[in-house]
């Protein structure tokens, strides 16, 4: 990949070795980044309960959910380069601040549309924590140690990611749904006075003016596509709105590409595409981002409506999933099997777990916990091995000034794999239930209350299990797929032997 004089600039001194407080600032970076990753699945125990008191169908609640990923998505390439240029620390703080505000403005939202929008504010906080924790990681480790903090860092992202179900469970057990937000504040606060104080300011002296254009166009393109993916269930695939969402979905991202192509500072450098170390890792980063938060979405559902559990039950019977995680990444694992296997053969070997795992679940889960919690377990060890290991690539095949940017377009491709999963195996679930239901509803909950009789009531129950397992076996397929094609592509970087 070839780079203009401005990206072969020397890198910041703290690349050459290392800051002293290094560790301690990740602890900080890394609690930022909890912050918001806990709410991209906090929401998923807390479907009955917005379903009943805000009489909210399943076409609403994955919007409550898509809203918050699909603006980080559109902004965190934005929220990256303006890090560059202004000050990571700077804009790392007030993520911080954007987010506690808008998690107070969603603790107390008392209709589905307050909350949408709610979460659509709390994104723009965290597109800017998504963007500066990753860079800040880049900018005070040196590259004996980076791997090693990234790994870390990784854990984090997937702890949050997956105790979101358990800490919403144990809320919505003692308080009501409005105190899943709140609770973000606290910790919000606390992580804005470190940040101040530890974490230091970098910034690239040579940065590059915001593409605001860019942001505008990859913002509407992307939500144009998950909308039309959200609503074809509901609308019909073939109907005006679904098509017209998806035209202009396409166009916009292709008018987005074009503007990129032909601006002096482009948000997103479309030469880092030629880079197929970049282009593998980037590939997988969606596929694991799909799988795990479609599944999620799917299980504490499945968890809920068909095997019955409260939110705090469906939450503890997640937690194996982040545990072997955790258990993997913080004995280091991961990291060492990494230089051993190679970057290909990790990130392939950990999506076919996620795979299996995914596949389990579908397939074992059924009407008892037991096949579920082996999926939860291989899907852990998947995600373990696959997402430290596509991080690290990401950011290796970019400049280090451009830190900013690189973490952006990690973050970027991350959330955009999340709202895909949601909203794509979310249809699947959809047309399935809706295909074999004789009751014409938008949830679960609806079609049980329409239902005249036990019998009935039973037959809309396994219907629902029947469109489940559907999703989780498209989710599987598409995971396998994408950690063979990252993995070929990784390994024909690694060879040279280019396209």
């Amino acid at each position: 990949m070839t780079t203009s004089p401005k990206e072969q600039a020397a890198p910041p001194p703290a690349l050459a070795g290392g800051h002293p407080q290094r560790w301690l600032i990740l602890g900080v970076i890394c609690l930022a980044q909890l912050t918001v990753l806990l709410d991209n699945t906090v929401l998923n125990v807390a479907i009955p309960s917005l379903t009943r008191e805000l009489d909210a169908s399943t076409s609403d609640v994955q919007w409550m959910i898509n809203a918050y990923s699909l603006v980080q998505s559109g902004l965190l390439l934005t929220a990256g380069s303006s890090a560059d240029r202004y000050g990571r620390k700077k804009l790392l703080a007030v993520g911080l601040a954007l987010f506690g505000v808008g998690s107070l403005v969603a603790g107390l939202a008392s209709t589905s549309g307050q909350l949408i929008a709610a979460r659509a504010g709390m994104g723009v906080g965290g597109a800017l924590l998504m963007t500066t924790t990753l860079a800040v990681v880049v900018q005070i480790f040196d590259d004996t140690e980076r791997v090693k903090a990234i790994g870390l860092w990784s854990t984090v992202n997937s702890l949050g990611f997956a105790v979101g179900p358990l800490l919403g469970g144990v809320m919505l057990d003692h308080f009501w749904w409005g105190a899943i937000f709140l609770v973000n504040i606290p910790v919000a606060v606390i992580g804005l006075i470190a940040v101040l104080a530890l974490v230091p300011e970098s910034r690239n002296p040579q940065g590059e003016r915001p593409d605001l254009l860019g942001a505008l166009l990859s913002t509407i393109g992307m939500t144009s596509v998950v909308y039309a993916i959200i609503s074809g269930p509901d609308h019909g695939w073939t109907s005006a709105p679904t098509l017209t969402s998806a035209a202009i979905g396409v166009l916009v991202l292709a008018g987005f590409v074009t503007w990129e192509l032909r601006i002096p500072y482009p948000m997103l450098d479309m030469h880092f595409f030629r880079d197929q170390r970049f282009t593998g890792a980037v590939a997988g980063a969606i596929l694991v981002a799909f799988g795990m938060a479609g599944s999620l979405f799917l299980l504490t559902q499945h968890l809920q409506f068909v095997l019955g559990y409260g939110p705090l039950e469906a939450g503890l019977h997640t937690a194996p999933f982040a545990l072997t995680i955790v258990a993997l990444n913080f004995t280091g694992l991961g990291a060492r099997l990494l230089p051993k296997l190679g970057t290909p053969l990790t990130i392939a070997a950990g999506m076919t777990c996620l795979a299996a795992g995914l596949a389990s679940i579908a397939l074992l889960g059924g009407d008892s916990y037991g096949g579920m919690l082996l999926g939860l377990i291989i899907m852990g060890v998947g995600v373990a091995f696959a997402m430290p290991a596509m991080a690290n690539a990401v950011m290796s095949a970019i400049p280090p000034e451009k830190a900013g940017v690189g973490a952006g377009v990690n973050g970027t491709l991350a959330e955009f794999g999340q709202g895909l999963g949601v909203a794509v195996l979310g249809a699947v679930l959809n047309s399935r239930f809706a295909a074999a239901v004789s009751v014409a509803a938008a949830s679960l909950p609806a079609a049980l209350a329409e239902a005249g009789s036990a019998q009935e009531r039973r037959q809309i129950t396994d219907a629902f299990a029947s469109g489940l397992e559907t999703s989780q076996l498209v989710g599987a397929v598409a995971v396998l797929l994408g950690g063979l094609v990252a993995a070929v592509l990784l390994r024909r970087a690694e060879r040279g032997d280019f396209a």
